[in-house]
């Protein structure tokens, strides 16, 4: 059974060749009267094997010369001839090894822009692809179906005339319904002007208006809407071309990209005759239009199609003219040929399309990726950091990178964006393009997140994962009850800042950049301390917020100097009173970013962050004026794999370096540290050389520290308490939580015993409630073997030995760890020979310290501790350090020389007062329990 596809094209191929007779018949006649033309039609034909459209246009031009009664006919017959011919090549060439039976039946609209409606789908092209013509219906070639094409998008415009309003409505349907479906969602924007039935022509494609992508303009708004759309022309023009292209479909076809849409508007007259201005409009329109993007369908709207003229071909000719009836069409293209309509699409299906179109464009197009914004490997870590740090952070509308910079103007930034709108995306792609063009010596991170979240936990080495950012010194993960670990690195940070400027006092300088140039040997990278979610800092109006304002502002102030920046974060900045507050703090954020719908990040003026679509962001480094915005489509930086082999580069690339890697301070506040993991605890060693001053915990030459917990710093620095001899030098913990006050005995007596070789100090320890024996086991491992135990019976025996022996052995230190004293008073109110155990308790607090022997004791509450002292009347002077657990701020006024401090009992953390060093307690977190 012969080919169908074979006897298709060969029913074409025998159609071209009379076509092709005709014309030559033709042409012999317009011989026989003119010379010229003769000539003239030899040239065509010689020029005609070239391309079909040079030799059409060709052939136009030069039969133009001949006389009009035979011009005519020539130019009809050729145009229909370049038409079969574009069909019958297209249909060979597109003829498959094996029959696809989804494949259009004609071969030349592929997909949505020529299936039949039964079968349809819509079928994007990819991008740099032309958009192909669409079928309006068929034309009947001894007896086999050739379809019918017209051009739109990428290509011209149409004009529909004609008596049927009901087939024009048809038509304009099917055009508008094939040429949404060969695109991108989203890639086409709508433009209606239908003022006799106020865009009820256009109902069906309704849910667009809803996505911005279909616009009406009122029986009045004509001439604003074709306005609107030669402002858009000029701008595509000279900013998208910018002379370096001739159209938007040759921009794409070279691989840049397509930034603009294709625009598309639909003229819907009601027979009265446009304005001089808007006729001017519609022919500037149609003659830039197309290089544009812009296209324009017109009906009902007395126009007259701008005259082919002579020596003009399809190439050329931009508008086509289709003429409808009842069911045929005549188009200006192939005239010849009564064009066989195709029944207009479902009104639900178009409905249907419409919807999809909409709610993809709401969610937005996919981002880009990471990939975008790395350098080539050749380029990593070459930039130099001296006057400034930039990096590409996403696309404009254009296609070309926007550089986000940091340096002294603008200093600082302020981010801003709901959840879900892509704030922490925006901060990775930011960070992946800041680390691999910087070194590690030229640009080091700290990065904290408020939130319950890990959001910068793989910038930090894990038990998983070993690997981390090079440049990342410090990262803070849920941080949302830390506040105080905010306030701890804005006063490091504010330290640095110090450091920086006395050096560059003492060069004789004043600013970052010439510091480095006076000083090169010297390590002065920039630092950028990235703070999600800061409003927590300001969550309470207490002295935290104070400080934390204070410490921001004034690091805002002076920080550009000395290469510091901030770069701040928040789901809702807008109401922040303690930032909004202060206006100097604010003028020095000139960098805004506004992910879409965020508020009171740019100035209340500009809207742009509630029209910006997903995976795009405001960017603006004037403080939010509007004038001053600017769009960026922002990639995906949030996936993982591609994080991890960057990281694999980046760790490999600071192992080669001289300074090789420092592994960062990590803090997790859902994370319980380890006591066998601290820097100071790990530093101490059993001679008297190792026991001098600690720069971290204070005390002089030989004096033990006994360290309580980690301290909520941002150099894991330890809680510690210096046991010199003088007066008050013993602690107290308070609270009832057993585990964590077992906690900060146990780690104060391990520290202790870790400072002395066996012989050289005695330890005491005394149970005195049943809670404290689970856990004590460990703790008999870590002290000396002569360590002696006690209960609640044999307590006031310590007391006692201790008190009457207290001037024996003066140099010999000795610590005594009293675990729930207030469990034994009744045994310690009991008289013995030389007093109450209360008594021997008070004096043993008095005079231990001056001969080396030190209590460290847990009270579950704070009347308790003040009746073993003495009562109501009593003065905690014996006690020089304590730990607060769950204990709350008003019971410790009597403790702290600034009156009761603002404390709320929280899991795992403690108040630590040291009267001998701190001005106002400090938070601390007791060390994991020993098992």
């Amino acid at each position: 059974m012969p080919d169908i596809r074979a006897n298709l094209v060969a029913a074409v191929r025998q159609r071209i060749a009379r076509a092709r007779g005709i014309a030559q018949a033709e042409r012999e006649r317009a011989e026989q009267r003119s010379l010229s033309a003769k000539q003239q039609v030899e040239k065509i034909r010689h020029s005609a094997v070239d391309t079909v459209a040079a030799s059409a246009a060709e052939r136009d031009r030069k039969l133009a010369e001949a006389a009009a009664r035979h011009a005519t006919v020539i130019i009809n017959v050729a145009r229909h001839a370049d038409t079969a011919a574009l069909q019958a090549t297209l249909a060979a060439t597109d003829t498959p090894d094996e029959p696809n039976p989804e494949a259009p039946a004609d071969g030349t609209a592929p997909g949505a822009a020529g299936l039949a409606w039964d079968r349809w789908s819509p079928t994007a092209i990819e991008v740099g692809q032309v958009a192909p013509p669409v079928r309006i219906g068929h034309v009947l070639l001894r007896g086999i179906e050739v379809p019918a094409l017209v051009s739109l998008l990428d290509r011209g415009h149409i004009l529909l005339t004609g008596s049927s309003r009901s087939a024009i409505d048809g038509v304009l349907l099917t055009l508008l319904m094939r040429s949404l479906g060969t695109v991108p969602f989203g890639s086409v924007h709508l433009f209606g002007y239908d003022p006799e039935h106020l865009g009820g022509r256009l109902a069906a494609f309704a849910p667009l208006a809803g996505a911005r992508l279909l616009s009406f303009a009122g029986p009045r708004g004509l001439t604003s809407m074709l306005d609107g759309l030669v402002d858009e022309a000029h701008r595509i023009s000279q900013k998208v071309l910018a002379g370096e292209h001739a159209s938007l479909r040759e921009r794409a076809a070279r691989g840049h990209g397509r930034p603009e849409p294709w625009r598309v508007a639909v003229l819907l007259g009601d027979g009265t005759e446009p304005t001089v201005h808007e006729r001017a409009q519609i022919r500037r329109l149609l003659r830039t239009g197309v290089a544009c993007g812009i296209h324009v369908i017109i009906c009902d709207l007395p126009f007259e199609a701008p005259d082919r003229g002579p020596g003009r071909s399809i190439a050329t000719v931009d508008v086509t003219t289709i003429n409808i009836d009842a069911v045929r069409a005549i188009v200006d293209v192939y005239p010849l040929f009564h064009v066989v309509l195709d029944d207009p699409p479902a009104l639900p299906t178009v409905t249907d399309l419409s919807r999809s179109i909409a709610d993809h464009a709401i969610i937005g197009p996919p981002p880009t990726t990471l990939a975008r914004l790395l350098p080539d490997r050749d380029k990593i870590w070459t930039s130099d950091s001296t006057e400034g740090i930039t990096t590409p952070i996403g696309e404009d509308a254009s296609g070309r990178p926007v550089q986000l910079s940091l340096s002294d103007h603008p200093p600082h930034a302020l981010i801003g964006g709901p959840t879900g709108s892509g704030k922490t995306n925006f901060i990775y792609a930011w960070l992946a393009g800041l680390a691999s063009r910087y070194s590690p010596d030229e640009l080091e991170l700290y990065l904290l997140d408020f939130k319950e979240g890990v959001s910068f936990a793989r910038f930090a080495p894990t038990a998983r994962d070993s690997t981390w950012l090079p440049h990342v010194r410090l990262v803070g993960l849920n941080v949302n009850t830390d506040r105080e670990f905010g306030v701890a690195l804005l006063r490091y940070l504010g330290e640095e800042l110090r450091r920086r400027a006395e050096a560059a006092k003492s060069w004789g300088v004043t600013k970052l950049a010439e510091l480095r140039q006076e000083d090169p040997d010297g390590r002065w990278p920039r630092i950028i301390a990235v703070i999600d979610e800061f409003q927590v800092l300001f969550g309470a109006r207490d002295a935290l917020t104070n400080q934390a304002v204070e410490l921001l502002e004034d690091l805002a102030r002076r920080g550009r100097s000395q290469g510091i920046h901030l770069v701040l974060a928040s789901q809702d900045v807008s109401g922040i009173e303690a930032l909004w507050g202060r206006s100097a703090l604010l003028a020095q954020l000139t960098l805004r970013v506004a992910l879409p719908k965020a508020r009171r990040v740019l100035i209340e003026t500009n809207p742009a962050a509630d029209e910006v679509p997903r995976y795009h962001a405001v960017v603006n480094t004037d403080s939010g004026v509007t004038s001053a915005n600017q769009i960026v489509r922002i990639p995906n930086a949030g996936d993982r794999a591609a994080w991890h082999e960057l990281l694999l580069d980046l760790t490999a690339r600071s192992l080669a370096t001289p300074s090789g890697q420092r592994r960062p301070r990590v803090f997790d506040g859902d994370a319980v540290p380890s006591l066998d993991e601290a820097p100071d605890f790990l530093a101490l060693r059993p001679t008297a050389r190792a026991r001098a001053r600690s720069p971290r915990a204070g005390g002089r030459a030989g004096t033990p520290i006994a360290i309580l917990g980690e301290a909520v710093d941002v150099a894991a620095r330890s809680a510690s308490v210096a046991l010199g001899r003088s007066p008050g030098r013993n602690i107290a913990v308070l609270g009832t939580s057993a585990a964590e006050a077992r906690s900060v005995l146990d780690a104060s007596a391990r520290s202790l015993a870790r400072q002395y070789d066996q012989g050289e100090a005695r330890f005491s320890v005394a149970l005195l409630d049943g809670d404290t024996h689970p856990a004590i086991g460990t703790l008999r491992t870590a002290l000396p073997p002569d360590t002696e135990w006690f209960d609640r019976d044999s307590v006031p025996d310590l007391l006692s030995r201790t008190v009457l022996s207290i001037d024996e052995q003066p140099d010999t230190p000795h610590f005594l760890l009293l675990y729930a004293v207030d469990a034994a008073a009744r045994q310690l109110a009991a008289r013995g020979p030389h007093g109450t155990g209360h008594d021997l308790l008070r004096q043993l607090l008095h005079l231990g310290p001056e001969r080396h022997t030190h209590l460290i004791g847990w009270w579950r509450a704070v009347a308790r501790l003040r009746d073993d002292l003495g009562g109501i009347t009593a003065r905690f002077d014996p006690i020089g350090a304590w730990v607060a657990l769950d204990v709350h701020g008003n019971e410790l006024s009597a403790l702290s020389p600034t009156g009761a401090p603002r404390w709320y009992p929280r899991p795992w953390r403690a108040l630590f007062f040291d009267r001998r060093t701190h001005r106002t307690s400090e938070v601390m977190i007791p060390y994991r329990e020993f098992r």
